[in-house]
């Protein structure tokens, strides 16, 4: 078992020294749990596949789910791939660094292990100092997936990192919180037109006012080629329960039937509503706000995990925004 060992490291000026270590350790095939602006993520060295393949093992990643590749300089792209499409461009220049995906056809470069087989690659550049100090040093893109066990829910904080990881990854960089707290939003530019496979921190109504309508996909074969679609994810121990924001009616209902079936019920709530009825300690109020309620999301998902609960009543947001995000990770945990 290897020993996991936790450096902290600032977020606004990364010391030199610990960026170096890292890049050492990632250079010589190990694992770097590292944050982003969205999640933290887990470091590889993107064309080592030996070192790729360990982070599908410390994961417990199914292999037929690629890995998005992150990169520091635009320059790194030529290495990944040949062709970038005008749409792809502008998205670029408009929003990395940033919570962005973009999905388009790899190089003959890039390690099958990290495509999934696939004749596309998901490439972004993160918005933090650490990771593209990290990335840099290195002098090599590095594979970033959620540094957390396959489907549990993402971590925000270097601690979700350790309870998951410990013993199974080299190290992880502290630098404190995540700021979005919700992965990137991932769209396809190598389609026309392109398509958002996955929502994320960076919300559609931005990407339309660049580049107009855009489109979904529930086409299982273009959905495979982004992460986060096709399986199991963010799911806490404790089953998750969905209710309609502000039903009040609907919560009594749920905590009195989990509860009578000697269940220990937990909560994440948000509105006014909902908020004044509630009398249980096993919870979260959180303010009327989508964007504190993203960045907390996950991190609350696993703090109730800690008190033991079995059933957490999570309230829903209005599908708008970075709500048509949340919604898509409280739904893919709700089942079960």
């Amino acid at each position: 078992m290897l020993e996991t060992k936790i450096l902290i490291v600032s977020p606004v000026n990364p010391e030199r020294n610990i960026i170096n270590f890292a890049a050492e350790v990632l250079h010589l095939g190990g694992l770097v749990a590292f944050p982003t602006e969205t999640v933290y993520g887990l470091g590889a060295d993107a064309f080592n596949p030996d070192a790729v393949k360990k982070v599908f093992e410390a994961k417990g990643r199914p292999a037929d789910n690629p890995l998005i590749v992150h990169i520091a300089e635009y320059d790194q792209l030529e290495e990944l791939t040949d062709h970038i499409p005008q749409v792809g461009k502008i998205l670029a220049e408009a929003f990395w660094p940033g919570p962005l995906t973009l999905v388009v056809k790899s190089s003959k470069f890039v390690p099958d292990v990290i495509t999934a087989g696939l004749e596309t690659v998901a490439i972004r550049m993160p918005d933090n100092k650490v990771a593209l100090e990290l990335i840099k040093a290195l002098n090599s893109p590095i594979v970033g997936p959620s540094a957390n066990i396959s489907g549990r829910p993402s971590p925000t904080l270097a601690q979700h990192v350790y309870d998951d990881l410990n013993g199974k990854i080299n190290l992880i960089l502290d630098a404190g919180p995540t700021h979005i707290g919700l992965e990137s939003t991932v769209m396809d530019v190598s389609t026309q037109p392109p398509l958002i496979l996955r929502f994320g921190g960076l919300v559609r109504e931005r990407i339309e006012q660049l580049i107009g309508e855009v489109q979904t996909s529930n086409d299982e074969k273009m959905l495979r080629r982004s992460p986060g679609t096709m399986h199991r994810h963010y799911s806490p121990e404790a089953k998750v329960v969905l209710i309609e924001r502000g039903d009040t009616l609907a919560f009594e209902q749920l905590y009195k039937k989990y509860s009578d079936e000697g269940k220990k019920v937990g909560f994440i709530v948000y509105s006014i509503t909902v908020s004044s009825i509630i009398k249980s300690s096993y919870g979260k109020i959180i303010p009327n706000d989508i964007e504190n309620y993203s960045r907390l999301l996950f991190q609350m998902l696993r703090d109730l995990d800690k008190l033991e609960i079995d059933v957490i009543l999570v309230e829903s947001v209005e599908e708008k925004g970075l709500g048509k995000a949340m919604m898509d990770r409280l739904t893919k945990a709700s089942h079960q």
